[in-house]
């Protein structure tokens, strides 16, 4: 018996070393040279390069209210202005600093939470299972959006408070996800190994089925980022998320809305929430086809 497991330790380490190999999405893969992923790439940089330099790009102060009021798009206020003589160009890259980092704070908190509980009641099984399942399952027994609102509205309105609620209905899907691929790792020969040799439940958790699962997992995540987005505008369209006069996408289309006429005021951040929203879309499915081996062949062909 000592042996057996002494010549299936290696292969072991084997399976995780190429496992590994494939979690390296910094490799450039066919996928990442298709047409869509390029643009997706290029898009997302832009606007991750605006939100760091928001404060050299923007011509004037985002809350400054000191033009004309509902002023078309021109050679000077080239977004036009709002409603109260606001510059909507400078509104909607300060509004970049705002929607990208909570997006991805949100989907890094949801993946650590919803991974976690996920991991843990995919490999311990049983009573710590049927809870944190059985919670997961009450989280989808509503629509997403509802019940972020009903969340936001008893918090109150507020950013933070969005962030939170989001948190509260998002983590049920990477707890999913996690405790399948779980499930489906922990009798494999290598963990199984790895226990007969003594390692205890977490170290072979952490060590022989995580990196063998991240890879699914950080593909949602990315996916995510563009919904994450969506969502938060569409809580701060309904005045659940920002507050005036923060200079936020959701609530800027809302105050388009209220401006029919001013076409200008909602449809910039608009287009600001599609193109980012559309970006992380074409990386999160990108993302997937470079880490999943049967779609290589298919991707070959596209690859520029």
């Amino acid at each position: 018996m000592t042996a057996k497991l002494e010549t299936r330790a290696p292969e072991g380490a084997d399976i995780l070393r190429t496992q590994a190999k494939r979690c390296r999405w910094l490799r450039v893969s066919p996928a990442f040279k298709t047409p869509l992923a390029i643009t997706g790439l290029g898009i997302a940089l832009v606007w991750m390069l605006i939100a760091v330099f928001a404060g050299v790009i923007a011509p004037f102060d985002p809350l400054e209210q000191a033009f004309d009021r509902l002023q078309p798009p021109s050679s000077e206020h080239l977004f036009g202005t709002d409603q109260v003589g606001r510059d909507v160009l400078s509104r909607v890259v300060f509004g970049a600093q705002i929607s990208l980092p909570l997006a991805l704070a949100l989907v890094v908190a949801s993946m650590i939470v919803g991974g976690t509980l996920g991991a843990i009641a995919g490999y311990f099984g049983k009573a710590v299972d049927e809870v944190i399942m059985r919670v997961a399952d009450l989280v989808f027994a509503f629509p997403t959006i509802i019940l972020a609102m009903v969340i936001t509205a008893a918090l109150g309105p507020s950013l933070t408070n969005a962030v939170i609620a989001m948190l509260i209905v998002s983590w049920p899907a990477y707890a999913r996800v996690t405790r399948s691929l779980v499930l489906s790792a922990r009798g494999q020969e290598y963990v199984i190994a790895g226990r007969l040799l003594g390692n205890s439940p977490f170290t072979s958790l952490r060590r022989d089925i995580l990196p063998n699962v991240l890879s699914p997992v950080f593909v949602l995540a990315m996916l995510d980022v563009g919904t994450a987005i969506l969502l938060l505008a569409g809580l701060s369209f309904l005045g659940l998320g920002a507050t005036p006069p923060t200079p936020d996408w959701g609530a800027m289309v809302s105050d388009g809305v209220q401006q029919f006429s001013a076409w200008w005021i909602a449809a910039f951040p608009g287009l600001a929430i599609f193109t980012v929203v559309m970006a992380f879309n074409f990386i999160g499915d990108s993302l997937r086809d470079s880490l999943d081996p049967r779609a290589q062949d298919a991707v070959q062909g596209r690859a520029m």
